[in-house]
């Protein structure tokens, strides 16, 4: 699934963070929340990373 999900802001790949329960855009500098297994594909709601 993981295939099919984009960065909404930059429609990049996204990689998973199994650690931390994220999405990370490398891309955008950004990190999508996993929430009780659901992706939280919103650019308000991400944390920003370096």
């Amino acid at each position: 699934m993981l295939e099919a999900l984009v960065c909404p802001a930059t429609q990049a790949q996204l990689g998973y963070d199994a650690d931390r329960q994220e999405l990370v855009s490398r891309a955008a500098h950004l990190a999508y929340p996993i929430r009780d297994g659901i992706p939280i594909m919103l650019v308000d709601q991400a944390r920003e990373i370096d």
